[in-house]
C-alpha cells in the first residue's frame, strides 16, 4: 500500500514538472539619466544554449523580439530601440532563412524625453522567442513599468 501511494505521488510530481512552462531568459528594466532625456534600458540574460531572436530576423522566421510602449503625453520616444550586444546571424535550415540572435546577454535601449520635470514611467511590452540547439519555446510577453 505505501509503495502505490509513493508511486502515485512520484507520477504526480513528474507530470507536473512536465507541464510547467520553461521559461530561460530573465528581463531587467532600468532606466539611466542623461543630459536631457533618459535611456530606458532592457536587459535579457540567458543561460547557454539559449538564445533570443533580434528585432530584424530574416523574413519567414522565427518571431522577432518586438517592444510596444504605452503612450504618453508627458513622453517623447526619439528612434527606435538600439540593440547593444554580441548579434549573430546564420542560416537555419528549420526556417530556411538567415536569423539574427542574441546569446548570453543583450540590452535593448530606448532613449526618451520626458516633457517638464516632472517625475513619471514608462511602460513596455516586450514579446520575445527563445530557442536552443534542439528546440524552440513558444513567443512570450512580459510588461515592465520603468520609472523616469
Amino acid at each position: 500500500m505505501r509503495s502505490t501511494i509513493f508511486s502515485i505521488i512520484f507520477v504526480l510530481f513528474a507530470f507536473s514538472s512536465i507541464g510547467q512552462i520553461q521559461d530561460p531568459v530573465k528581463w531587467t528594466a532600468t532606466s539611466r539619466k542623461k543630459a536631457g532625456f533618459y535611456e530606458v534600458v532592457l536587459t535579457a540574460t540567458m543561460p547557454k544554449p539559449w538564445h533570443i531572436y533580434s528585432q530584424k530576423t530574416g523574413e519567414g522566421g522565427p518571431v522577432a523580439t518586438t517592444f510596444k510602449f504605452t503612450k504618453n503625453p508627458l513622453l517623447t520616444f526619439n528612434g527606435e530601440v538600439k540593440e547593444v550586444g554580441l548579434l549573430k546571424a546564420n542560416y537555419d535550415k528549420l526556417f530556411k532563412t538567415e536569423v539574427k540572435y542574441f546569446g548570453d546577454k543583450v540590452d535593448f535601449v530606448q532613449t526618451v524625453k520626458v516633457k517638464g520635470n516632472v517625475k513619471t514611467n514608462v511602460n513596455v511590452t516586450v514579446e520575445y522567442m527563445t530557442c536552443n540547439d534542439s528546440k524552440c519555446l513558444p513567443p512570450t510577453k512580459k510588461t515592465f513599468n520603468v520609472s523616469l
